[in-house]
């Protein structure tokens, strides 16, 4: 990266709405942007609210796709922030919103589109914890065939 001329980057920017990827993104935007690039913002959207409450409420449908109504306008609304979030930084892209296991979702989607950098950031989870539970970031650097910038937030200490 080290080549300063215009030629368009395409760089994915996983987003999960949490302050990890908010930091990625800015040290993307102070670090490494150039204003040819172009930016694909990548979210997978978890659903949090039904796998949490589904085993209490497997017998009411209504209450389920109440649920899935909530969701959906929660992962709409977050989709529209990522949007002006692009606009207010002056930035050209677009954002995607795929479902699936989100490191691979995110290695897609750099495949896809032709990307030359993924850039995530890290919860910062212990290695017991990365062991069982797997860790985005872990996937993405091991499975993409582009560079990939892991942002750890500042401050931020694995436990």
């Amino acid at each position: 990266m080290a080549d300063s001329g215009d030629k368009e980057r395409t760089v994915v920017i996983a987003m999960d709405r949490s302050p990890y990827s908010e930091y990625a993104f800015e040290y993307y935007l102070s670090e490494i942007h150039r204003p040819t690039d172009h930016i694909i913002f990548v979210h997978v959207p978890e659903l949090y609210n039904i796998t949490m409450q589904a085993p209490m409420v497997m017998a009411d449908v209504t209450v389920v796709t109440d649920l899935l109504q909530q969701e959906e306008k929660e992962i709409k609304a977050y989709l529209e922030v990522l949007g002006q979030k692009l606009k207010s930084h002056n930035v050209g892209g677009k954002v995607k919103s795929v479902g699936g296991t989100p490191g691979e979702v995110i290695v897609k989607v750099a495949e896809d589109e032709g990307a030359t950098l993924i850039v995530t950031g890290t919860r910062g989870m212990g290695q017991i914890r990365r062991t069982f539970m797997g860790s985005v970031s872990d996937y993405v650097i091991h499975h993409s065939h582009v560079p990939v910038l892991v942002c750890r937030h500042k401050g931020h200490e694995s436990k």
